[in-house]
């Protein structure tokens, strides 16, 4: 059986008597050549099947058109809907897109920040690991100029591009509108201030929207969950519902607490919204399934993907390195159904 070779531009100056040089030009279409001579190179390229070398053309101009995209898990609807928003933008723009997931470790994430390094990505969008407290190995990016974003979840004081929410203001609206529906005990359940600074700035907005309605802040209705499991949410749920006076609403600072919470409550008989009105946060797809459908928070997750996305090409195009650094905060929306509809 005869072996495949890869065909080159030296098999396609050979067969069109040209230079090398010219063809590689002609390839890109440069200006230099003659549309005639482009069309006929491109069309013999066809025909023999010729393949650009990427990875060659890379490692000359020490860059691949390549974003690389730093999560803590795929498996999560807001991050894959995120992912959706960047590949679109990129893919548009004729860059490929590269996915590592740190698994929410702050060691997993150092070691794929050299390897992203590495591999000669053009730009870096990342959402933090939540163990991720010090930000310093991100610097191998900015110190070399290759434009970094984080979204999401940001780190507080930084020099780069960051695409967010604001999360203060989005933890203030589902707490209003729990309000806003008569119920004048509600809990919090959210995760442990070791998590990261979008549950702390949710946790904020919360308990400013109860004391500027003169409703009391009660520690016992605030649970920090070391995990989001099922169990932990359901175990702590039951305390809440055990409670002399339970509570009549529950704002959950994520979709998967606030359906767990749920669960945990129809278990035991408790009406929705009746005698407990409920709201989470990111409009997940399970929120529209679950019974009672749950009243949630809008997080334009893809409008965030595309908006990182768009921020990595404009600094690509700059030809001169920018200081200001572009910060993004998206809209949020109270959306909302069943699990908490009293009026």
């Amino acid at each position: 059986m005869k072996k495949h070779t890869e065909v080159t531009i030296y098999d396609l100056a050979k067969k069109l008597n040209l230079a090398t040089s010219t063809i590689s030009r002609a390839l890109n279409g440069h200006f230099s050549i003659s549309q005639k001579t482009i069309d006929k190179v491109k069309k013999t390229a066809t025909e023999m099947g010729y393949r650009p070398n990427n990875l060659a053309a890379s490692l000359r101009n020490k860059k691949t058109k390549t974003i690389g995209v730093l999560l803590p898990t795929i498996a999560q609807p807001f991050l894959s809907s995120l992912i959706s928003g960047v590949e679109i933008t990129a893919q548009e723009a004729g860059y490929n897109v590269v996915i590592m997931q740190s698994h929410d470790s702050y060691e997993e994430e150092l070691n794929l920040t050299q390897s992203l390094y590495s591999s000669r990505v053009s730009g870096v969008i990342c959402c933090l690991a939540m163990e991720t407290k010090d930000t310093e190995h991100f610097k191998i990016f900015t110190d070399n100029d290759i434009p970094l974003v984080f979204v999401d979840r940001v780190p507080k004081l930084s020099n780069t591009h960051r695409v967010m929410i604001d999360n203060y203001a989005a933890g203030y609206k589902a707490t209003k509108h729990l309000i806003d529906q008569g119920c004048t005990k509600i809990a919090h359940i959210t995760r442990a201030s070791e998590f990261g600074n979008i549950y702390i700035e949710r946790k904020k907005g919360y308990i400013d929207a109860l004391i500027e309605h003169n409703l009391p802040v009660d520690n016992k209705l605030i649970i920090n969950l070391k995990s989001v499991s099922y169990e932990e949410t359901e175990a702590q749920t039951n305390k809440l519902l055990n409670l002399k006076i339970p509570p009549d609403g529950i704002f959950a600072a994520g979709d998967m607490m606030a359906i767990s919470a749920m669960q945990c409550a129809k278990k035991r008989g408790v009406q929705m919204p009746e005698q407990l009105a409920v709201i989470g946060f990111n409009n997940d797809p399970n929120s529209r399934i679950i019974e009672p459908n749950l009243s949630t928070i809008s997080h334009p997750a893809e409008k965030m993907g595309q908006a990182s996305a768009e921020i990595i090409l404009k600094s690509l195009e700059q030809s001169t390195k920018e200081d200001i650094k572009e910060i993004k905060v998206l809209n949020t929306e109270v959306i909302v159904r069943d699990s908490s509809r009293r009026k």
